[in-house]
């Protein structure tokens, strides 16, 4: 498993997003050299957690459950069959792209070692938007990823340092559910009968999707 490139992205103006200055980091690009990783400090407030990287909406996006995010190679070359059309590594806006990691299947909380000393867990899937349509230019490109359901995966930063293209990535945590990146997602969009179920990621999942499961399964038991 490695990492095949490490992707940043400056604020540049667009049409398609209703981020309040019209503008979007969306637009990553492979750079050489190391970057640095870090945790980005609360939503709302911390953007991304890679040096130079912009995270233009903060309401959305960016903070410590969602410092990175990351796209396997792989997907990435599912698309550009279906799309008939080249995409580079970034252009779904993905920090890290990664080669030979079944990242939408990756467990909530599982942690992966980048380089000799990055540790990063995962929290999420990635819900598409608006603005990923648009960088897209894809028409129902929104409803098409959702169907496909292979969403990457966001991170939180569990150990500081330095990452570049080609550093290794291990698996050094795997919990003991069978609660998804994937399956979060289809849970807190298409299939919210799966809510409880994420229940068993416990601290691990992204805050808000902790929070949607115990408030479907409050109601459920009233």
């Amino acid at each position: 498993m490695e990492l095949l490139s490490v992707n940043v992205g400056r604020p540049r103006p667009v049409p398609y997003t209703d981020q309040a200055e019209g503008v979007t980091g969306i637009d990553k690009r492979p750079v050489a050299g190391p970057v640095r990783v870090s945790a980005p400090g609360p939503k709302g407030t911390g953007g991304s957690g890679l040096a130079g990287d912009a995270v233009c909406d903060l309401r959305h996006h960016g903070g410590d459950d969602q410092a990175v995010y990351a796209f396997a190679r792989e997907d990435l070359d599912h698309w550009e069959r279906e799309l008939d059309r080249p995409l580079a590594n970034g252009c779904f806006g993905e920090n890290i792209t990664t080669g030979g990691l079944d990242v939408s299947g990756a467990l909530i909380g599982e942690r992966w070692r980048i380089g000799p000393t990055v540790v990063l867990e995962v929290t999420s899937g990635r819900i598409p938007c608006r603005t990923f349509q648009g960088h897209l230019g894809e028409r129902g490109w929104v409803r098409r990823f959702t169907r496909t359901g292979a969403t990457g995966a966001y991170l939180r930063v569990i150990e500081p340092g330095e990452i570049h293209a080609g550093d290794p990535i291990e698996i050094v945590h795997r919990p003991g559910h069978t609660v998804t990146a994937a399956m979060e997602f289809r849970a807190t969009t298409t299939e919210r009968e799966l809510l409880p179920r994420l229940l068993a990621a416990a601290d691990a999942l992204h805050p808000e999707s902790l929070a949607a499961a115990r408030k479907y399964v409050a109601a459920q038991t009233r």
